[in-house]
Parts: structure tokens; C-alpha cells; sequence
């Protein structure tokens, strides 16, 4: 389904609903595609999210895995004794 950025500002709760249903919503500017609204799928979205978290990136990826990241932060964040 086709739809102009205009329709979308004029009537966006029917448009959801549509995406919602499963239908790939594709928005136009003068007749040039630039967006598509699809369903949120929250099974693989939720599965995604708990790898991501779990997963240790970044400047962390060299580091051994003897503590998480939130056991770092906790760590460095205590009072130091003076």
C-alpha cells in the first residue's frame, strides 16, 4: 500500500491500524518513496534485545569476561576510602 506523507498526517490512526494488520505501508514525498511502516514484531524484537544486553561490545570486546559491565560500573562507583 502507497500513501503520500499528506494522507499519513491526515488519517495516521487508520494508517497504523493497517500496518498493524500486517500491511507494508510504503510513504511517499511527491511520488518518491522515502519511508515504509511495517508491523512491530515483538517475539524477535524482545530475543534481539536480551542478546544486545547480555552481549559485551565496544571498548569492552578485548576484556576478559570476569565481570560484567554493570558489576564494572558498580565497582568503580563505590565511595573510595580516603
Amino acid at each position: 500500500m502507497e500513501i503520500s506523507a499528506k494522507e499519513l498526517r491526515g488519517k495516521p490512526g487508520e494508517i497504523i491500524e493497517q500496518a498493524s494488520r500486517g500491511t507494508d505501508v510504503v510513504i511517499t514525498i511527491r511520488g518518491k518513496k522515502m519511508a515504509r511502516l511495517v508491523p512491530y514484531e515483538t517475539d524477535k524484537t524482545n530475543q534481539n534485545q536480551k542478546e544486545i544486553k547480555d552481549e559485551i561490545f565496544g571498548l569492552w570486546a578485548n576484556r576478559g569476561k570476569e565481570t560484567t559491565v554493570e558489576e564494572y560500573v558498580r565497582e568503580k562507583r563505590k565511595r573510595r576510602a580516603i
